[in-house]
């Protein structure tokens, strides 16, 4: 009786680098989650061996975390450097925001490990863009953090409904737009008596955009800031107080 060997795909003939190994660890991730990355997957995906994935990386935390800080440098490589640190904070918030939009996996991956370096770099273009804004280094701290959280919190929370980032299709996108709907239809029979707000909501509730919607509060950060802007000389005695 002959014996039946199964086909094996054949290996790669170019070099493996980590850019390589993290590139094709972000697809799975894009494609199925978390859940998707694994060291096999990797290894078909690749058409490679387990040892030249681990002579790159360590195991799979290593691998998401390395996906996670490869999106946000690419974030912030991206982002258009503009004159007016408004516009810079407005769209290095908005850049965060359509990452973890994208890939939903980043949001749960940052939350896990807010040290990442690439996480740190994104925190530190806000704080350097605060002082552009003359925001006093008493309250740079406080405003970096709340800034950073929002567009965290959000972006996370937006990216784990169903249907969201690169899988999404019209179908869900119509499923999202009749689940806004019901809740709209809920809100406006509530009593206005008792819920006028609520009950004026629900027509905006309908049609509103969530990144348009993400990008006012931005621009609500950004109002309130401009409260804790100095004179030119206390910026002056600020900025000579910084280290070099």
């Amino acid at each position: 009786m002959v014996k039946r060997t199964a086909k094996r795909a054949p290996r790669r003939t170019d070099g493996l680098s980590r850019e390589v190994i993290v590139q094709a660890a972000t697809d799975l991730l894009d494609e199925g989650g978390e859940s998707a990355l694994t060291l096999r997957a990797l290894t078909l995906r690749l058409r490679t061996g387990y040892g030249a994935i681990y002579h790159h990386v360590t195991d799979k935390n290593d691998l998401l975390a390395a996906a996670a800080d490869d999106v946000i440098a690419r974030v912030l490589a991206g982002a258009v450097v503009a004159a007016d640190p408004r516009e810079a904070l407005r769209g290095v918030a908005l850049g965060l925001f359509d990452a973890i939009d994208a890939h939903p996996w980043v949001g749960a991956e940052l939350s896990r490990q807010p040290w990442r370096p690439a996480l740190l770099d994104f925190y530190e273009s806000v704080g350097r863009l605060l002082h552009a804004l003359a925001v006093p280094e008493r309250a740079r701290f406080d405003a970096a953090g709340a800034l950073v959280n929002y567009v965290l919190g959000v972006a996370a929370q937006n990216a784990a409904r169903p249907g969201r980032g690169p899988d999404r299709d019209a179908a869900q996108e119509t499923g999202r737009a009749d689940f806004l709907a019901g809740v709209a239809e809920q809100w406006s029979e509530l009593d206005p008596g008792r819920y006028p707000f609520v009950h004026e909501a629900a027509t905006r509730l309908r049609e509103h955009d969530d990144r348009d919607q993400f990008l006012a509060g931005v621009d609500i950060f950004l109002a309130g800031i401009a409260s804790l802007t100095v004179s030119p000389f206390e910026r002056r005695v600020d900025h000579e107080a910084d280290p070099p």
